[in-house]
Order: C-alpha cells, then sequence, then structure tokens
C-alpha cells in the first residue's frame, strides 16, 4: 500500500456524524429489572458516539482531525464538548441550534453487556448539514473522510461522496444496519466508499449470510476493503481477493461500548500514515480493546507510545494482558 504523504490537504481525517454525551452506569453488582434499583459507585460523563470515538482515537495516535456534527445550544457547558475542545479537534465547521439540546444517552453497562436510552431528536436528518458550503469545504480539507452515522435519504450521501472521490478524497462509513434502506439503495452509497466496518451481526445482516467469512467475501464485491469487526476475536479485511486476519488484545471487558468506533479511528490513522493491512487491523484492535477495558468509548484510548507497546507484543505472537 503507497504511502499517502505530501497532501496540500490540511486535515489528515474529517469524521461526519452524530455527538452525544454519554451518562454511563458501570461495575454493577447486579443486572438492572424494571421496578428495581441498582446502585453503583462506578459513573462516568464522556462524549460518545462513533463521532467521537472515532476522531478521539485517530487524534490521539497523531492525525489531524475535525468533526462535523450538530450541538445545541447547551453545548458550552457540557464537560463532553469541552474534551472535544481540549483534545483539539477542530468543530469550526459544526452546527449550533440553539433551539434543542444536544443529544444525550444513558448507558448501563453490566458484565459485557450494555444497554442505552437516547434522546438525539437534534440528530434528525443529520444529513442535510451536507447542503451547507462550510460543511463540504471542509470535508474538501481531509485526506480521508469517514462517515460515523446511519446512512438514510441516498440522494444527499451520493453526491458527495462522488465529489470527493473525484477531488482524491477516500471515504469510509461505519453506519451499522438499517433495515429500511433496500440492498440497492444501501449498495448505491458504499459503492463509493474505500472501507466499510461492521460488525460480525451486521455484516450478516447486510448480506444475508450465517457466516462472517462469506459475509466478508460478498461485501467485497460492493467495497473496495470490506473490514469485519469480530469482538474479541478481532478483526478481517478483504482486500483484492486476499485475506488478512489479527487478533484482539486479552483484556477483561469493562464497557464495550464504542469499542468498534475506537478501532474504525485506529485503523484509519494507520492507513493515512502508510501502514500495511494487517498493522492497519492491529492497530484498530488495540485501540478498541483498550477502549473496551475502560468505561466510556474514548477513556482507554491508547497514546502512541501505547499503540507501538501494544503492536509490538500482537506481532512478536504472545500479547500480553494490558496494565
Amino acid at each position: 500500500m503507497a504511502l499517502r504523504t505530501g497532501s496540500a490537504n490540511k486535515f489528515d481525517l474529517v469524521v461526519f456524524g452524530e455527538f452525544f454525551s454519554d451518562l454511563i452506569f458501570y461495575g454493577l453488582r447486579a443486572q438492572p429489572r424494571f421496578g428495581e434499583e441498582v446502585k453503583t459507585d462506578s459513573f462516568l460523563i464522556a462524549p460518545g458516539g462513533g463521532l467521537a470515538t472515532s476522531a478521539l482515537a485517530a487524534s490521539r495516535l497523531g492525525s489531524a482531525t475535525a468533526i462535523v456534527t450538530r450541538v445545541g445550544g447547551d453545548a458550552e457547558t457540557l464537560p463532553t464538548w469541552g474534551e472535544i475542545l481540549r483534545e483539539g479537534l477542530d468543530v469550526s465547521a459544526c452546527e449550533v441550534r440553539k433551539d434543542q439540546p444536544t443529544a444525550l444517552t444513558v448507558s448501563v453497562a453490566y458484565q459485557s453487556n450494555s444497554m442505552m436510552v437516547t434522546h438525539d431528536a437534534i440528530n434528525q436528518n443529520l444529513e442535510d448539514l451536507l447542503s451547507s458550503r462550510t460543511v463540504l469545504a471542509k470535508l474538501h480539507k481531509a485526506r480521508h473522510v469517514h462517515f460515523a452515522c446511519a446512512l438514510r435519504r441516498p440522494s444527499k450521501w451520493i453526491p458527495v461522496m462522488r465529489d470527493l472521490l473525484a477531488s482524491g478524497i477516500t471515504v469510509s462509513a461505519d453506519f451499522g444496519w438499517n433495515p429500511d434502506l433496500s440492498p440497492k439503495q444501501l449498495l448505491s452509497i458504499v459503492r463509493h466508499c474505500e472501507f466499510i466496518f461492521p460488525n460480525e451481526h451486521e455484516a450478516k445482516a447486510i448480506t444475508g449470510t450465517n457466516d462472517a467469512l462469506r459475509a466478508l467475501e460478498k461485501l467485497q464485491d460492493w467495497v473496495r476493503v470490506p473490514v469485519v469487526k469480530l469482538g474479541r476475536r478481532g478483526a478481517m479485511l478483504m482486500a483484492d481477493g486476499q485475506l488478512y486476519r489479527q487478533s484482539a488484545l486479552p483484556i477483561d471487558i469493562v464497557d464495550a461500548t464504542g469499542a468498534g468506533d475506537a478501532f474504525d479511528g485506529g485503523f484509519l490513522h494507520s492507513f493515512l500514515h502508510g501502514a500495511g493491512w494487517d498493522d492497519c487491523l492491529r492497530t484498530g484492535n488495540v485501540c478498541g480493546s483498550l477502549s473496551a477495558s475502560q468505561p466510556g468509548g474514548s477513556q482507554g484510548l491508547p497514546t502512541p507510545k501505547e499503540l507501538r507497546q501494544h503492536l509490538a507484543t500482537l506481532k512478536s505472537g504472545k500479547p500480553r494482558r494490558p496494565a
């Protein structure tokens, strides 16, 4: 894979998607049930959603990163938005809606599972931002644009993706599984992507298969380099008909919410800095594993030094548990 350097574009990565303030309860002694109360001493307020976690993962590893999202008039008072600003992410193309609150998620993590309740009226029709000249100008300052949100209304997405590709900007998406889109509509969007990042369940649902490898093979008919995330088993991708697969770090999971988004940010950072496919997968796996070892998607993200240490152990074939 060719080293992607020498670009005149201002940002390595621009991430477009939904921003949430996450209220996370974890370390529960029992599983919550309706009509009961479970108490815990473990609580965290953190930035949430694929946009924040993917962007923070790439930025902390050294990629110049901007985000495009919509926040409420309360954003300047939120510690979560303050964390985004302190991290140095460019937010100049974000839309502030004074008439609505920023999206909010309450997450309850128990053992390796979690449940969430979200209020995100502000994120309705987020793709309308793609009509903004300010947003389009920001996207065109990137070497790579990552869409971290559901892909609705193909007529909004396709012209923008096509224009980015014509400008030499690569595109990826992590859109989950939207049963409201037909396979034909989905194909019309993702065929413009360099990568897509479904987890195993989503990949099977998208392709109508019951095997992760078969799903990956089918996805390559749509996307140049499809990636399928396998949770504790790592991740795999297919490029030019060749399968690449790498393991995750052995960890105790505290909160897996956001681990897949952390994977995306790590993978894209390595891609943008010229790494081969195996190292892209390893970097994604390190970021995803360390994210899951802490509450909140962004709390466990590695520094460049920590990444180098974990990559060395993965390559040695004797990965150790994170300290």
